[in-house]
């Protein structure tokens, strides 16, 4: 990890505390930390520079604890900050514009083009996230959601479904395996 990478990584880490401490969500814990991981191990697979992939992964939800802007917006906003925090620690212009377009285009739902393979990798990161940490797919269909057993499994599986649908293809055969048997485990027809 850079030094650039350490800062940004504490300053992210601080967010999020603050952010646990208002709403009781540990957003670090049960979602970016997992981003991080599979973004770096897939910029190490695919060749992509690593440091611009783990800023991008760090930086990719930053809006969201920092309750910034709406957050269905939250990859554009997020791109703000990125840029405000990369700038103040006199990261080079040219490398901001790189982790900025992680942020912007990480989201499956947006249908954003990925014109990198720093792009795919964050974007397929975040994708993966949702496979590592299951129960915050349980906690938003039954806690947040408040859905019915059946409502809520159906909720899940769609939803995993949809993920899987929208990592980039060399991603999806490397996750296939694990996609086949979480879906038998968890949906036993």
């Amino acid at each position: 990890m850079s030094d650039i990478t350490e800062k940004i990584k504490q300053e992210l880490l601080l967010r999020c505390e603050k952010s646990r401490q208002k709403n009781g969500y540990d957003f670090w814990n049960e979602h970016i930390k997992y981003v991080v991981e599979n973004a770096v191990k897939l910029a190490n697979e695919y060749n992509a520079d690593v440091e611009i992939v783990e800023l991008g992964a760090l930086l990719h939800d930053i809006a969201v604890p920092s309750e910034y802007g709406e957050r269905e917006q939250h990859h554009l906003y997020g791109a703000e900050i990125a840029e405000q925090l990369l700038r103040e620690l006199h990261y080079p212009e040219d490398r901001i514009e790189r982790v900025k377009a992680c942020v912007l285009n990480h989201r499956g739902s947006k249908d954003r083009p990925r014109n990198t393979i720093e792009e795919e990798c964050v974007a397929d990161a975040d994708v993966i996230s949702h496979f590592d940490c299951i129960p915050m797919l349980f906690s938003l269909a039954y806690k947040e959601r408040g859905l019915s057993v059946s409502d809520g499994a159906e909720f899940i599986k769609k939803k995993l479904e949809r993920d899987y649908n929208k990592l980039s293809s060399r991603t999806r055969v490397l996750l296939k395996d694990r996609y086949d048997n979480i879906m038998k485990v968890l949906f036993v027809k």
